[in-house]
This record gives structure tokens, C-alpha cells and sequence, in this order.
């Protein structure tokens, strides 16, 4: 696989690159939340530009019914107007076609072009052979620079790359690729996973590639449920997946002595309400496990805390985190990971709500050593699934 400095930069001038970015970030009545995804893509871009190259960006956003504007990515383009003060970023509400053709034209030799959200193209996800030709068109040099979507077999990470001589992977691409490599290959012992979020199915594969290495495996979340359900345990109304129950129980008797799972929790009667009630071990028939408790808070903190030199990946939250009432849990492990960081470790955080967990935590993204911007396609990568994204690249 070749990334953005195995090509000469004379290569690049005068050329215009088609670059795969993922711009899937949250807008609300116009403006952006979090624009992590965004930022990650500057230095790919800012390197393009710096070379005389044109650079095309194309990005999905949400997953809109028909060409809903609610999904439009113009504010992606104000906000990275606003990024690249010193660069002319355009867009244009189309992504194919004439018009589409003539702006690239009229673009600066370091100009940017923002094209509209692919996903108002129904042939984009169906990898058609004509959209990906039209998209190829447009540009000299494929680009991906979006991991998040390299588990996708679209016209956008697939087909069109497919029509290019030269195709690339980006700065966001490389370090996405060394870092989870590393977490899969060889991680920095001592080893520790921390487990929480809702689906246990979405994790089994990097799971099962993971428990052998690891050292420690922290259960949080809803799935931590699942876990103590298969001990026998009570878990109330607690969401339980019983397709992957079976696995669960496999999964415990053979590496049971370095798992870890929660002691006491904070539950409910409903996500509704904001009554909580505290219970140690398991939970009562009518109510349903949000958060983990205050001993197992200290007991995650103080494991995380105290591996020192070694590799933390953490992905989902502890709890509910979105109510305050419930977020306890989350917020103690962020700010255990950005401890650990600081004493030495190589700390990985994978996921969107996690993110978002961290953001929370007040906990900055120079206080861990990666955030990943993918979340299936991370446990896609680490279960060794294939990626077409990626296998494209070579």
C-alpha cells in the first residue's frame, strides 16, 4: 500500500486529486458539534494544496431520504473555509455532471472543491460501474483518507479507485493503519481492553482476536449484561444479548481469570427516569443497569491507572452517558485513560460515543495517544475482515 509521501511531489503539480474524506459529523439547524473527522483530514489536504494540486473532497453525511438539504454538507465547506484561511474552498451541490466538471476547471491550481453528500446518489453505496467511472473523471490521483469507511465496498472507497494508476492512502489513512496494526499485531504489554457500549455482536470478531494478547479485559456498558447473565447472575430489565449468549459463556470459561466485570451498579426503571438507585452484585427484577457503580469505578480506575508503559484500548461507554445521572462511570474511565497516557502508555480510544465520552470527561485529544475515527470499521479491522477500502489501495 502507497501513501501521500511515496509519490515525488512533481507528481502531484498540476494534477487534481479525488480525496475520500468522511465528513459524517453532526449538524443541527446549520451548525457543526464535534469536528474531529474534519480536522483529521487537514493535513492531507493542506499537503495536496501545498503541492499545486487540486483537491476534490467527496464525504457522506447521515443517511438522508432523497436529497434532504438537513443533510447537505455545505456547512462542512464554511467550516473548512474557516480552517484554510489562506485557501479557496468551494462547493457545489452536486457530486457528477457538467457543472460539477466545469468548477473543477475553474479552480485554482490549489484550490479545494467540496462536493455534495454521495449519499443523494442511491448508486453510490450500490458501487455502480457508471457513477464510479463519472466520479474517476474527475480527477488525475484516488485518495482515501477516510478509514472509517475502508469497510464499505461503495462506488466513493471502491469502485472508482479502482480507475485510477495512481491511488493513495492518506496521513489520516496511515496512522489509523499503524496504530490498530500495532493493537492487533504486536500490542505494547501489559495489554488491556476496555469493553462497554450496547452490541456484543459488533465485537466478538476483534474480540477474539484481542483476548488472547490481552492482559486485562474491562466490561462496562450494557454489555457487561450479557456477561453477568451468563454467570447466573440477576440482571433485571438490563439488555441482554441472548443470540451472542452462548459465545459469552465459551469466551468466560476460557478466559475468565482476566476478565473483569462490574460489582455494583447505578440503575433505573426506565432510560426516562431520572431516579437511580445503587446496588451491589445483581440487579432487582423491575429495573435496568445505566452506569457502573462507585466500586467498580475504582476498581476500572485504579487497573487503567496503574498500567504503566503498556497499550489501553478502550472502546464504548461505561453507561447511558448521554444523561448526566448516568455518565459517572464513563466520565471516571476517560479520565483514568488520560492518566495512564501520561504515565507512559500507548492509549487508544475507537468509537463515535466514545469520543463523544471523552469530550464529556474533559479530557483533550493530546491526553491519549489515538482517537480513531472509526467505529464498525475499527472492530471490522481488528477482527481481520476484510476492507475493501484498503485491499483497493494495493
Amino acid at each position: 500500500m502507497k501513501f501521500l509521501l511515496d509519490l515525488d511531489d512533481k507528481e502531484y503539480e498540476g494534477k487534481t486529486a479525488l480525496v475520500r474524506v468522511d465528513f459524517n459529523v453532526n449538524i443541527k439547524n446549520g451548525y457543526i458539534g464535534e469536528d474531529y473527522r474534519i480536522r483529521m483530514s487537514i493535513p492531507t489536504i493542506e499537503y495536496l494544496i501545498k503541492r499545486n494540486c487540486k483537491v476534490i473532497l467527496i464525504s457522506h453525511l447521515g443517511r438522508p431520504i432523497g436529497n434532504d438539504i438537513n443533510y447537505s454538507l455545505r456547512p462542512v465547506a464554511n467550516r473548512l473555509s474557516e480552517i484554510l484561511t489562506k485557501t479557496q474552498v468551494r462547493f457545489i451541490n452536486n457530486s457528477i455532471g457538467n457543472e460539477v466538471e466545469k468548477e473543477i476547471k475553474r479552480l485554482p491550481s490549489d484550490g479545494v472543491l467540496l462536493l455534495e453528500n454521495l449519499r443523494f446518489y442511491k448508486e453510490e453505496e450500490l458501487n455502480d460501474p457508471e457513477f464510479s467511472k463519472k466520479l474517476a473523471s474527475l480527477a488525475d490521483i484516488y485518495i482515501n483518507d477516510a478509514f472509517s469507511t475502508s469497510h464499505r465496498k461503495h462506488s466513493s472507497t471502491y469502485g472508482a479507485s479502482t480507475l485510477f494508476d495512481i491511488r493513495l492512502g492518506g496521513f489520516n489513512l496511515k496512522k489509523e493503519i499503524e496504530y490498530l496494526t500495532m493493537i492487533k499485531e504486536n500490542p505494547i504489554r501489559p495489554f488491556m481492553i476496555v469493553i462497554g457500549g450496547v452490541k456484543i455482536k459488533d465485537k466478538i470478531g476483534a474480540l477474539e482476536n484481542l483476548l488472547p494478547k490481552a492482559d486485562k479485559v474491562l466490561i462496562g456498558g450494557a454489555a457487561a449484561y450479557t456477561f453477568l447473565k451468563s454467570k447466573g447472575l440477576k440482571t433485571g430489565n438490563s439488555i441482554i444479548d441472548y443470540d451472542h449468549l452462548k459465545w459469552v459463556g465459551h469466551s468466560l470459561e476460557k478466559y475468565g481469570e482476566k476478565i473483569l466485570l462490574p460489582s455494583d451498579h447505578i440503575v433505573s426503571s426506565s432510560t426516562e427516569s431520572t431516579n437511580t438507585i445503587y446496588c451491589k452484585n445483581e440487579i432487582p427484577e423491575d429495573m435496568i443497569g445505566l452506569d457502573i457503580g462507585t466500586e467498580t469505578i475504582q476498581n476500572y480506575s485504579n487497573q487503567i491507572g496503574s498500567n504503566r508503559k503498556g497499550t489501553v484500548f478502550w472502546n464504548g461507554p461505561m453507561g447511558f452517558f448521554e444523561k448526566d445521572v448516568f455518565s459517572n462511570g464513563t466520565i471516571n474511565i476517560a479520565k483514568s485513560m488520560a492518566l495512564t497516557y501520561w504515565r507512559g502508555s500507548k492509549t487508544l480510544i475507537g468509537g463515535g460515543d466514545t469520543l463523544e465520552a471523552m469530550k464529556k470527561a474533559g479530557v483533550l485529544e493530546n491526553e491519549v495517544s489515538h482517537v480513531s475515527t472509526g467505529g464498525g470499521a475499527t472492530l471490522r479491522y481488528l477482527a481481520g475482515d476484510k476492507m475493501p477500502g484498503l485491499l483497493v489501495l494495493k
